[in-house]
């Protein structure tokens, strides 16, 4: 049996498609892409469409309640200290600092500005 990765896109769900994009941007260092309006107020990371690179979108839901019991999308970073020193700065609450889980690198766990709880993880 082959074993890969199942996940192809994700949405994070926020209230204020606005502020998440100047979060997100300021603690990855990114530029988001809008979708046509029809499809709702949404915006997607960056990724390369001819790789095998996941990517997902921002989507702005009125209804949106924010919690922390909601599934945890991991971000992929060169050393998860670089956007942890960023998170505060740019209106999120690190909820785990950087953390050493053996051989498989480190994680470190936040609050983006909508109430999502997102993940990172590294190598370094």
């Amino acid at each position: 049996m082959k074993s890969v990765n199942p996940v192809g896109w994700f949405d994070i769900h926020v209230s204020n498609i606005d502020r998440a994009k100047k979060f997100y941007s300021a603690v990855f260092k990114i530029q988001f892409t809008d979708l046509p309006i029809e499809w709702g107020r949404q915006s997607f990371f960056p990724f390369d469409y001819e790789g095998a690179n996941i990517s997902g979108a921002l989507v702005e839901k009125t209804d949106m309640i924010p919690n922390g019991n909601n599934t945890i999308v991991y971000f992929e970073t060169e050393d998860c200290t670089a956007e942890e020193q960023r998170i505060a700065q740019a209106g999120g609450t690190v909820v785990q600092p950087k953390t050493h889980i053996g051989e498989f690198g480190y994680i470190a766990i936040f609050i983006d500005s909508e109430g999502n709880t997102i993940g990172l993880h590294s190598q370094k």
